[in-house]
């Protein structure tokens, strides 16, 4: 029985552990809706930013997405990792610099086959700071930032 106890405490501390991982590799918060409920397939297939409706929702690793039809459903189930953001949707611009910010789900740019996401306040427009730079070397330098910080 002792042995038994001992089992279940180490799994959930590293589902504590996991959680937090989870948490700091993926721009959502508790709810676990991935990108504020907007469709991840209108982002990258129609290059819009569109809120999805519940009766159109999937789960993949553990993220809620929402879609505006049942086709995009299908569609992003068929083929999932196509469809995910860049940088667990931080704000792309915020990861080429070494940091994690929140995002406005409707600043964002397609490029490439792929979708990054930007922070937007009155100070900082992070969408036009990625558009007045270099594209490839913004995203050679936030992938290589991401993969130090998703660790």
């Amino acid at each position: 029985m002792k042995s038994l106890s001992l089992l279940i405490a180490a799994l959930f501390i590293s589902t504590l552990g996991l959680a937090q991982d989870y948490k700091s590799n993926h721009n959502v918060d508790d709810s676990k809706i991935a990108l504020q409920g907007y469709s991840p397939v209108s982002y990258l297939d129609l290059g819009i930013a569109q809120k999805g409706l519940k009766e159109h929702k999937t789960t993949y690793q553990g993220l809620a997405y929402y879609f505006t039809s049942k086709e995009q459903q299908k569609t992003f189930e068929a083929n999932p990792t196509k469809y995910l953001p860049q940088y667990g949707a931080y704000c792309a611009f915020g990861v080429s610099v070494g940091a994690k910010f929140r995002v406005d789900p409707n600043k964002f740019v397609v490029k490439d086959g792929k979708y990054y996401l930007f922070l937007y306040d009155l100070e900082v427009d992070a969408q036009q700071l990625w558009l007045a730079g270099k594209h490839k070397e913004l995203v050679k330098t936030a992938d290589a930032n991401w993969k130090k910080m998703s660790k």
